[in-house]
């Protein structure tokens, strides 16, 4: 019988609040559904907006593995440092190829196993980037070589384009796990090849608030449709998540869990 991989992913981590409720979560979540392998968008991190160096360095010290990120990645001024600093913090693959960082990586865990993760942003309602479906198989299919491990962070607005990659990707990846909308959907599945499927693993943060942000200030652009300066929410810290078990000897999926605590 081929062992299993238990690997979390922890949905996007929204400033402090999502870091507090990280700290506070994460390592008993890693030892209750004894994790091997841990991933975590961090695109919101730093205030909402990017993620700093700083924190780069704290989510690894509490047993993140890999940071994924999105659109936000490039948010700070510092942003491009950043990402040279640090192997494991990922930006979006199909991003020009001068860009700077990495869109993927083959990571070895502590028992030797080697897990790829792959970083795409969606075109649909966002920045015309190279096509994520074509680029992405490009480098799962190299990646393939290494590891039959992989997972896959789709970055995208809109749900159908997101469902599009799970099913275009079905057997070719472990998993497709949807960020960005910080909405958890209760769509989770193993498709019929293997690959483990969700929309969107939902936010990491203060859930008294609208995707993170205050909910007044939400409030006032939709009313008024003029600018306000983005604050972070504080309250009602929830962490989504989900954990997903793989074949090792396969790469297949054999169970997804989603999960979201208070």
């Amino acid at each position: 019988m081929s062992k299993i991989i238990h690997i979390l992913f922890v949905a996007d981590i929204v400033g402090q609040p999502g870091i507090t409720i990280t700290e506070k979560l994460l390592p008993s979540l890693k030892q209750k559904y004894h994790i091997e392998f841990c991933i975590a968008n961090g695109e919101n991190a730093s205030g909402g907006k990017g993620i700093s160096d700083k924190i780069v360095r704290h989510l690894k010290s509490l047993g993140v593995d890999v940071i994924t990120s999105g659109n936000h990645i490039w948010d700070r001024k510092d942003s491009s440092q950043v990402l040279n600093n640090h192997r494991y913090l990922l930006r979006p693959l199909n991003y020009p190829a001068s860009t700077p960082g990495y869109g993927s990586i083959v990571f070895v865990t502590a028992n030797q196993t080697k897990i790829g993760v792959v970083n795409l942003q969606g075109r649909t309602f966002m920045q015309p980037l190279d096509d994520p479906f074509t680029v992405g198989l490009r480098e799962i299919q190299r990646i393939n070589k290494d590891t039959k491990i992989s997972i896959v962070d789709f970055h995208a607005e809109a749900s159908a384009e997101k469902a599009t990659l799970g099913w275009y990707l079905d057997g070719k990846v472990s998993a497709v796990i949807g960020t960005h909308t910080h909405v958890q959907t209760a769509d989770e599945r193993i498709l019929p090849n293997g690959t483990a499927y969700i929309t969107d693993v939902g936010m990491t943060g203060p859930f008294d608030s609208v995707i993170g942000m205050k909910k007044e200030i939400a409030i006032h652009r939709f009313l008024h449709q003029t600018p306000q300066k983005y604050e972070i929410a504080k309250d009602n810290l929830h962490l989504c998540a989900v954990v997903i078990s793989v074949e090792q000897e396969t790469g297949k999926a054999v169970d997804i869990e989603r999960i979201i605590i208070p």
